[in-house]
């Protein structure tokens, strides 16, 4: 299975008494694929994988499934103790997903080859195909990339670190090493800052959260990018990416809040994040106002 194009992390829905809006999810999803993106990534880090126990992500991921249709692949989340990560990748096959994003592990600190034993045993008790996610503490040596890659379900690496140096080590380590497809993803939040640097070495792909709630401004930046038109990347990466990182990193967990907030004020009630996550602020809702508008202004000038 070979991804291409923006691929797009749903936010899950709640309702005012904090459980999961299954229809406005379905909503949600119809949408962002009407859209076109490349594949669907459903309860993952901007769907609050972390806030959901396992019985209402199968029902999210089941939703998300129905509701594109087979269009494109949906992949979900699956991450914790080996125990939970297991359960949570069967619920995802139950539910008809076609693969896993495998989240790190609980925040403990782990040597690489710990973090390479955790994906072998989830993998091994799924036949999903399996994207590794590498993050916070999952952190992956190129010797360790290249053991989970082997793996014959693993067929892709998601770097959330930022480390170029490291991550251009682990592609050209796994690419010498692994015959087979595989493919590498920049996960980092608001991923299109990086997406000059990561396509120098030579990772393509990578996820859109700009896409939830604004996919014109995020095909607009694709566009751009693959088309080679440097002028309107970088007037976008100016004008809007730059201000909305600068406005997420404001408080931590605004990576998913600010993207909710932007859903809902789109027209689409989505509810607020659960805590520990917090929602925006009136001054930044304001503030990320002003940001969307300019992003828009910029695709449509």
């Amino acid at each position: 299975m070979q991804l291409d194009g923006v691929l797009f992390f749903p936010v899950t829905p709640f309702t005012p008494d904090g459980e999961v809006a299954e229809d406005v999810l379905a909503e949600h999803v119809k949408h962002g694929v009407a859209a076109g993106p490349g594949g669907v990534f459903v309860a993952c880090g901007t769907g609050e994988f972390h806030a959901l126990e396992p019985e209402e992500f199968e029902r999210t991921v089941r939703v998300a499934v129905e509701a594109t249709a087979g269009r494109v692949p949906v992949f979900a989340g699956a991450g914790g103790s080996v125990p939970l990560a297991r359960k949570f990748a069967a619920a995802a096959k139950r539910a008809g997903a076609d693969g896993i994003l495998l989240l790190p592990p609980y925040l403990v600190g782990c040597p690489a080859p710990g973090v390479a034993r955790y994906v072998t045993e989830v993998a091994s008790a799924t036949d999903l195909p399996v994207i590794v996610y590498q993050r916070n503490n999952a952190v992956f040596t190129p010797e360790a990339a290249v053991e989970v890659a082997k793996l014959p379900n693993v067929i892709g690496f998601k770097d959330g670190i930022g480390d170029l140096d490291l991550m251009q080590r682990i592609v050209l380590s796994v690419r010498e090493s692994v015959d087979k497809p595989f493919q590498f993803f920049n996960g980092l939040p608001t991923a299109e800052m990086t997406v000059p640097a990561y396509r120098g070495i030579g990772v393509d792909l990578y996820s859109s959260a700009v896409f939830c709630f604004a996919p014109e401004i995020s095909l607009g930046f694709y566009n751009a990018v693959t088309s080679g038109d440097t002028e309107r990347v970088n007037a976008l990466l100016h004008g809007f990416f730059k201000p909305l990182v600068e406005l997420r990193d404001k408080v931590p967990g605004y990576a998913v809040s600010l993207v909710k907030a932007a859903v809902v004020r789109g027209g689409l009630d989505v509810g607020g994040v659960r805590p520990p996550l917090l929602d925006p602020t009136e001054e930044h809702l304001a503030e990320l106002d002003r940001i969307v508008e300019t992003g828009r202004r910029l695709v449509a000038g």
